[in-house]
C-alpha cells in the first residue's frame, strides 16, 4: 500500500472512488436495517411481554435510541485505535467484518432476543468504529495542491451516503412487511459485505498516514496531562478533578441500586448513566484543561499547546450542535409512530400508491432532499448569498441548520395537535417537517464533515472526528433523558393539566431546546477562530 501522496497538482485522487463506492453500500446496509428497527420491534415478539401499543411504542424508542447512542460511541474507540495502534485502513477493515456479522445474527435470530441484540451491539461496534475514519481517510488523500476538491468529495460524500440512504429506506419497509424480518435484514448485510470487498479492492492505491502509536510527547492527551498534572496545578485541576470524580459516582449509585440501596433515578438505567458519566468526564477535563493550557508551555511546543486550545474550541463547537441530532435521529422513532397513526393519501393523483404504501417509507423523504438540496445550495443559494453580500460561513450554516430543524418540529407539533383533536391528518403532510428538518440537516451535518476535518491538527483528525459522532450519542441521551422524565406520573400529570399530549408536549418541548441551542451557536460562533489543518503536499 502506497505512503505517499500520489495526488497531482489540482487533481482529483485516483483511490476516491473505491471510498465512496464503499460509503454507498455501508450507507444503503446501516439505514436499511437502522429504518425498519423501531417498526419491526413494535410488531415482534421481541416486545410481546409489554401490556399494550402505548407500551411497546415506548420501549421500542428507547431501545432505539440506545442503538444510535452505541453506533455513535463506538467511534471514540475506531479513533483511538487507528491513531495509536493500526492506521485507518486496518481499523475500517477490520470492523467492517465485525459490522458483517451483526448483521447476520439480525437476519438469523429475529425472534430470539438475546441474538437479535447482540447482532445490535455488532453492528454499533462495527458501525462506530467505521464512522469518524472513512472520512478522514477521505480527506487524507488530498493535500494542499488539491484541497480545493476536497469540498466537491465532501459533498459527493455526504451526496452518496443519502444515494444509498433513500433506496434503503423506500425499499426495505416494503421487505419487511412482504417477505419478512430475515430478508428485510439479510439484504442489508449482504450490501455490508460488497462494502468491505470494494473498500478492501482499493488497497493498493491509498495514501496511508502512519499512526502515532503513542510515541507522540507532544499529543492532545500528553498536553492535557501536562496542562492538569504538571508542576502549576491550580483551579483547572479543581475542575478537571470534579468532572471526573462526578462520572464516577454516578456510576456508583447507579451500581447500588442492585444492592437495594436506591439513591439513583430508577428511570436512569446504564446507558442514560454511562452518557452522563462520560459527558462529565469530558466537561470537566476539557474545561479544567483550558484553564490553565498556558502551564504546559515549556514541556510542549507552542504549536502543539495551540492545536490542543483549536481542540478544545472545536469541543464547544459540538456541544451545541447535540441538541440538533436530539431532533434528526427521532424521524425513525417518534415521527414513523406519528406517520403511522395517519391516513395514507391514495386518493391523491400525485401520490404514488404502487411505491408508497407504509409510513415508515416517508423516511426516504429526507436522503431524496438531500441529495436534491446540496447541489441547490452549492449551485444557486450560496452564490446568490454572496452576490447579495452575505458572507455564508460554515459555522454560519450550522447555527441556521439548528434553528430550521427546531421549526420542523414546530411543524410536527402542529400536526400532532390536529391528530390529538381527533382529526384525520393526511399523511402527505409530513412532507414538510421532512424538507424543514432535512434543509436543517444539510447545512449542519454536511458542513460539519469539512468543518471538523479542517480544523483538527493533523494527529488528531481521527479522534476529532470520534468527537464529533459523540455529539449524536448526547443527542440520543437528550432524547432517552426527556421520555425517562415525561413518564414521571406527576409530569405526565402536570402535561395533561395544559390540555397537551404526551406526544405533542414532546414536540414543542423538543423545538424549544434547539431554538435556545441555536442562539447560543450563533453566539459562540462569532467570536470562533477559523484555521486550516491540511496536510503540506508532499
Amino acid at each position: 500500500m502506497s505512503t505517499t501522496a500520489e495526488a497531482s497538482q489540482g487533481r482529483m485522487p485516483r483511490q476516491i472512488p473505491y471510498i465512496i463506492g464503499n460509503e454507498a453500500c455501508e450507507r444503503f446496509s446501516f439505514y436499511g436495517m437502522r429504518n425498519i428497527l423501531v417498526p419491526f420491534l413494535i410488531s415482534s415478539v421481541l416486545l410481546a411481554y409489554l401490556p399494550d401499543q402505548a407500551a411497546r411504542e415506548g420501549a421500542a424508542k428507547d431501545l432505539f435510541h440506545s442503538f444510535v447512542i452505541g453506533v455513535y460511541f463506538f467511534p471514540l474507540l475506531g479513533g483511538w485505535l487507528s491513531d495509536r495502534y493500526f492506521g485507518k485502513y486496518n481499523t475500517v477493515l477490520w470492523f467492517s467484518l465485525i459490522y458483517c456479522a451483526g448483521h447476520a445474527c439480525l437476519a438469523m435470530f429475529e425472534s430470539h432476543a438475546t441474538g437479535f441484540y447482540t447482532g445490535l451491539f455488532l453492528i454499533a461496534l462495527g458501525s462506530g468504529g467505521i464512522k469518524p475514519l472513512v472520512v478522514t481517510f477521505c480527506g487524507d488523500q488530498f493535500d494542499q495542491t488539491n484541497k480545493s476538491k476536497a469540498k466537491v468529495v465532501f459533498d459527493a460524500f455526504y451526496w452518496i451516503i443519502n444515494f444509498g440512504s433513500f433506496f434503503a429506506s423506500l425499499l426495505m419497509p416494503l421487505v419487511l412487511n412482504s417477505w419478512g424480518p430475515a430478508w428485510a435484514f439479510g439484504i442489508p448485510g449482504i450490501l455490508m459485505f460488497i462494502a468491505t470487498l470494494i473498500f478492501w479492492a482499493g488497497r493498493r492505491k491509498y495514501v496511508n498516514v502512519p499512526p502515532s502509536r503513542g510515541n507522540d510527547p507532544d499529543s492532545f492527551l500528553n498536553i492535557v496531562r501536562s496542562a492538569l498534572l504538571g508542576n502549576e496545578r491550580g483551579i483547572g485541576t479543581l475542575v478537571a478533578a470534579v468532572g471526573v470524580i462526578g462520572g464516577g459516582v454516578m456510576l456508583l449509585l447507579w451500581a447500588l441500586k442492585f444492592a437495594g440501596v436506591a439513591l439513583w433515578p430508577e428511570a436512569w438505567g446504564f446507558v442514560i448513566t454511562a452518557c452522563l458519566a462520560l459527558g462529565a468526564v469530558i466537561a470537566g477535563v476539557g474545561f479544567g484543561a483550558s484553564l490553565q493550557l498556558e502551564s504546559a508551555r515549556g514541556m510542549h511546543p507552542d504549536a502543539a499547546i495551540e492545536g490542543v486550545r483549536s481542540v478544545l474550541r472545536i469541543l464547544i463547537v459540538f456541544a451545541l450542535v447535540t441538541p440538533f441530532w436530539s431532533l434528526f435521529d427521532q424521524k425513525a422513532s417518534t415521527w414513523v409512530i406519528q406517520g403511522k397513526a395517519m391516513q395514507i393519501p391514495h386518493d391523491l393523483w400525485w401520490w404514488p400508491s404502487r411505491l408508497v404504501k407504509d409510513a415508515t417509507q416517508m423516511q426516504a423523504l429526507n436522503p431524496l432532499m438531500v441529495m436534491l438540496l446540496i447541489p441547490f445550495n452549492n449551485l444557486v443559494l450560496y452564490p446568490a448569498l454572496r452576490r447579495m453580500g452575505f458572507n455564508v460561513t460554515a459555522l454560519r450554516r450550522m447555527g441556521w441548520g439548528i434553528a430550521i430543524s427546531a421549526l420542523s418540529w414546530v411543524v410536527a407539533g402542529l400536526l400532532q395537535l390536529q391528530m390529538d383533536d381527533g382529526q384525520q391528518v393526511s399523511l402527505a403532510w409530513q412532507t414538510l417537517p421532512y424538507l424543514l428538518l432535512t434543509f436543517g440537516e444539510v447545512l449542519v451535518s454536511a458542513t460539519a464533515l469539512e468543518f471538523a476535518y479542517s480544523q483538527a491538527p493533523m494527529a488528531m483528525k481521527g479522534v476529532i472526528m470520534a468527537f464529533w459522532y459523540l455529539t449524536s450519542t448526547f443527542g440520543g441521551l437528550w432524547v432517552l433523558l426527556t421520555n425517562a422524565s415525561v413518564r414521571d406520573p406527576a409530569v405526565i400529570g402536570w402535561i395533561q393539566t395544559q390540555g397537551w399530549t404526551e406526544n405533542a408536549f414532546l414536540m414543542f418541548f423538543f423545538a424549544g431546546f434547539a431554538f435556545v441551542a441555536a442562539l447560543a451557536f450563533a453566539l459562540y460562533a462569532r467570536t470562533y477562530p477559523m484555521q486550516d489543518n491540511y496536510r503540506t503536499a508532499a
